[in-house]
């Protein structure tokens, strides 16, 4: 097949996790090389104009989609999508709708609520359409994340805060937001462990990877044990050195895995997700288990989860790319009859 495949537009100045989905596209053509086709890589901007010409020009039989952003601003991830969708060209992992509903955070967590998943309560987001939601808040910490944004982006220590005031916490999300990408909420912090369960689609359905849990070596009482910007990007960081992942468990772990497990089962069926996915959960000390966020289009840099997962599966990188575009021409396929 000749597939083009398509990231946003970046430059050698953008930050670290930028300039990372250079790297996925490189990776990603090369892997797909191997496998017999056509590739080409292009870069997509806020000029949508552009874009649809050169894919006319090339009539690619397919796109592989990495575009994580459009003008820096994560919230029109699904524009791109959505074009393909306009100039009937298959592409890769899930739908647009499906990209829309779970890159808007709240909005995912409102769905989760509704179909009885579990994921912490919230606050916001900010700012508002209208009025700031009421809430009713709890002498307990929050984080305080981005609505849109992936990657860790605006994370770090200053984002937990310990309050029992909505308004404390509308102050709080007024003054991160603009670190957050222009919009924000607050989130009930679930101190525990930290997991992530990637998805692979498969001729059966989903399968889901092996469980991997980020591990927060030596940090003492005072540290705050999140996955912050640092963590994942900054190499000199004491946070990028002592958070790996772990796939080795004890038996005691084994219940809890397979409630992870089902849990993101059900996420990919909720939110019609395909291709591929990764699933971010918090364990609370008690062994309760909360969605933090639906990624309907992981990273797919060779040093990131998604790719570890694959690993420790025993699956080629090559391999796991054919399952996502046969996964795509199935449900092409059930659209079309």
């Amino acid at each position: 097949m000749r597939i083009v495949v398509v990231h946003n537009w970046v430059t050698a100045q953008d930050a670290p996790d930028a300039r990372d989905v250079v790297i996925q596209a490189d990776a990603v053509s090369a892997a797909l090389a191997c496998l017999g086709h056509e590739t080409t890589i292009i870069s997509c901007s806020l000029d949508l104009e552009e874009i649809r010409h050169k894919l006319v020009e090339f009539k690619p039989d397919f796109v592989f989609n990495l575009v994580e952003d459009l003008g820096g601003h994560g919230r029109l991830i699904h524009l791109f999508p959505f074009l393909l969708d306009a100039l009937g060209i298959a592409y890769s992992g899930s739908s647009a709708e499906a990209i829309l509903l779970s890159s808007h955070k709240t909005m995912a967590k409102e769905r989760m609520v509704h179909k009885g998943l579990p994921t912490p309560a919230w606050a916001g987001p900010y700012p508002p359409g209208g009025k700031l939601p009421s809430v009713q808040a709890k002498d307990c910490k929050w984080i305080i994340k981005s609505l849109w944004e992936h990657a860790s982006v605006g994370l770090d220590a200053g984002s937990v805060v310990k309050t029992d005031s909505v308004e404390v916490l509308e102050a709080e999300m007024r003054k991160r937001s603009a670190m957050l990408g222009g919009a924000c909420f607050a989130e009930e912090f679930i101190d525990g462990r930290e997991f992530n369960l990637s998805l692979l689609a498969g001729e059966e359905g989903p399968e889901v990877l092996p469980p991997a849990e980020i591990t927060f070596e030596g940090y003492d009482q005072d540290m705050v044990r999140i996955v912050d910007y640092q963590a994942k990007w900054e190499e000199s960081s004491y946070t990028y050195n002592h958070t790996p992942r772990r796939f080795d468990f004890p038996d005691e772990d084994l219940e809890l895995l397979e409630q992870l497990r089902n849990i993101a089962r059900r996420c990919w069926e909720i939110f019609s997700l395909a291709g591929y996915a990764r699933v971010d959960f918090r364990v609370d000390r008690s062994g309760h288990p909360y969605i933090l966020e639906i990624n309907a289009n992981p990273c797919l840099s060779p040093d990131a989860g998604f790719s570890a997962a694959l690993a420790r599966a025993g699956i080629g990188f090559d391999e796991a790319l054919a399952r996502i575009i046969a996964d795509a021409k199935r449900n092409r396929l059930q659209q079309e009859n």
